[in-house]
């Protein structure tokens, strides 16, 4: 660490440094500073260069750099458990981008070597701090509810020629790009599920990519099923959250703002009303009561990306346990594999 900041280094120059990564450590300068960003290739024509930041093309710029404290790797998902192996070696506590590997196997390894070189590796789950999401939890914990016996969030899009012609793949496919993210939400709120069954599909015919999933996780002691479904044809898209309990139920129908605005170049550094619901995108929670039946829409929770930093920091400045435990990744991994295990 340098003046009390924690240096980063990017392997991958691409969207998700640009987009999901960057913004939010320059949103925390206080407390980060990014030195180094390498790509294969240096070029800003399509992300401008980041002021005070050195573009290097040679890998062991960053994984020999005694400065850097943290390697993010931010690179194609094919290559994310062999960058965080090197990174890992070279004594770097680790963030990886989602998917974290391509196996549960893949998972450990990194996990034991991160233990054996006294450092940490986790995946990036910025959405676990996504506004629907905190919302929905909170909902829950109001108790207006009651028991609480379902959970289903939905992560659709109608993007129906984005995967055309694409095969099978270990890691690029929906549920690896974006079951990991509701996998984890599911995971961190409730822990790992007693049983799980998986749908996935592959819409364009056998040995075609994946591009529709739907995971049940159920938790018997809790009596709650929570789903995680999504596919990239769905022209209506479903409610981001519904949750149904024996004294209610609460929908909220559109996901955090926060990719909307990043995909504006409406960054979060300077703007108070970044990633802000506008009311109408509030979600609604209808409850029955001693007084009777009510209908109220609930405020949606503010919330950052930047606060997946706040965490990163405390645990690299102070010795904080990590946010994504290696327990928590491992059951997602496993149950990524284990689905995809049944596609052709």
């Amino acid at each position: 660490m340098q003046d009390g900041k924690v240096i980063v280094g990017y392997i991958g120059n691409g969207k998700s440094a640009n987009r999901y990564h960057a913004p939010y450590v320059l949103d925390r300068s206080d407390k980060f500073r990014i030195k180094t960003m390498q790509a294969r290739h240096v070029d800003h024509s399509a992300w401008a260069a980041i002021p005070g930041v050195e573009y290097v093309t040679d890998t062991e710029a960053i994984l020999g750099d005694p400065q850097i404290d943290v390697v993010e790797i931010t690179t194609p998902s094919a290559l994310h458990y062999s960058m965080a192996k090197r990174a890992l070696e070279a004594g770097k506590h680790v963030t990886v981008d989602k998917p974290f590997s391509a196996t549960y196997e893949e998972a450990a390894e990194l996990f034991d070597l991160a233990a054996k070189n006294g450092v940490t590796v986790q995946c990036y789950q910025n959405r676990r701090f996504d506004s629907d999401y905190l919302t929905a939890r909170k909902v829950v914990e109001s108790g207006k509810l009651g028991k609480v016996f379902e959970v289903v969030t939905s992560y659709d899009y109608w993007r129906p020629t984005m995967m055309d012609g694409m095969a099978n793949d270990p890691v690029n496919n929906a549920p690896y790009g974006h079951a990991s993210h509701c996998l984890d939400q599911i995971i961190s709120w409730f822990g790992t599920p007693d049983r799980v069954h998986s749908d996935l599909r592959q819409l364009q015919g056998a040995g075609m990519v994946c591009d529709y999933f739907d995971y049940d996780l159920y938790y018997d002691e809790l009596g709650v099923k929570a789903t995680a479904h999504a596919n990239y044809r769905m022209a209506i898209q479903r409610p981001s959250f519904e949750i149904c309990g024996d004294k209610g139920a609460y929908v909220k129908f559109e996901k955090d703002q926060q990719e909307r605005d990043l995909k504006h170049f409406y960054l979060p550094a300077g703007h108070p009303d970044f990633g802000l619901d506008a009311p109408e995108q509030w979600g609604t929670l209808r409850y029955q009561d001693e007084d009777g039946l009510h209908e109220e829409r609930v405020p949606s929770e503010r919330s950052s990306y930047s606060q997946w930093y706040d965490a990163l920091f405390h645990t690299v400045a102070n010795g904080a346990p990590q946010l994504v435990t290696p327990e928590e990744t491992l059951a997602q991994m496993r149950i990524l594999e284990d689905g995809m295990g049944q596609l052709a």
